[in-house]
């Protein structure tokens, strides 16, 4: 940055030269001209720096009142700090107008040219020139927050839509989950009835078999009842045998 000072100042100095001895221009027009050039940076400085410094000291309170709205904890000391700040800010930027512009004044009285009343009047008309156009800006700044705030909630939009698409997502899985639990259940109730059948017929056979088996087991009762009266009477029949078979053989 020095360097590039320096190199800016050479410049300057080589074409002042050039213009005193090659066009005969005259140190006093050219010592008019650098004091103009100075003059124009000094109100440029004065337009850019505190001013910045003062409305972004401003800035910070505003935004501090905001995030206290808003249930955000904001230390106080913190906008205190920055209303001093703008306090001050605003103290230098007035005081280095009325300061420039008193100054012209007295160059002015001092060389007798009616050019050092017309630069002071710039420095002083000049400290309004800032803070018209801050006011604009800010107000414009102000008219966009209330279109969107007309249109839309101003908090927390981005959330909030983040928010519902979760819950959209979230109520996609959970009919997932529910058709998944309903088809369970529709499989379950299948399941069952085909148990239940299943168990029915198993019932009936064997209800069948029983009734089969008690029949059979009465034509085998039956049965044995028929046949113990026949050995009942071949036993009489044997028993006679022997009768007569003894009989014979004692007659011999």
């Amino acid at each position: 940055m020095k360097l590039r000072y320096l190199v800016v100042c050479g410049a300057a100095s080589a074409v002042a030269l050039v213009l005193v001895r090659v066009f005969g221009v005259e140190a006093e027009t050219l010592l008019l001209a650098a004091g103009g050039a100075l003059c124009l940076l000094w109100l440029v400085l004065l337009l850019t720096v505190p001013w910045n410094l003062y409305f972004r000291a401003r800035s910070v309170v505003h935004e501090a009142g905001v995030s206290r709205e808003k249930g955000l904890a904001v230390p106080g000391d913190r906008d205190a700090e920055a209303a001093r700040i703008a306090k001050v800010m605003l103290r230098t930027a007035i005081g280095a107008h009325l300061f420039t512009g008193a100054a012209a004044v007295a160059v002015a009285v001092a060389t007798g040219r009616s050019a050092g009343y017309w630069l002071a009047g710039c420095y002083l008309l000049s400290t309004f020139f800032r803070p018209a156009g801050a006011y604009f800006s800010a107000l414009r700044r102000r008219l966009v927050t209330l279109d969107r705030e007309v249109r839309h909630p101003r908090d927390d939009i981005a959330a909030v839509r983040k928010e519902v698409a979760d819950l959209k997502r979230g109520n996609k899985v959970l009919e997932h989950m529910a058709e998944e639990a309903y088809s369970s259940l529709a499989r379950l109730h299948e399941a069952l009835d085909v148990v239940g059948i299943s168990a029915n017929q198993r019932a009936d056979r064997t209800d069948q078999r029983l009734d089969a088996m008690s029949r059979e087991f009465e034509s085998v009762v039956n049965r044995l009842t028929d046949n113990q009266e026949i050995i009942t009477g071949l036993k009489a029949f044997l028993r006679l045998l022997r009768a007569d078979g003894a009989s014979a053989q004692q007659v011999v």
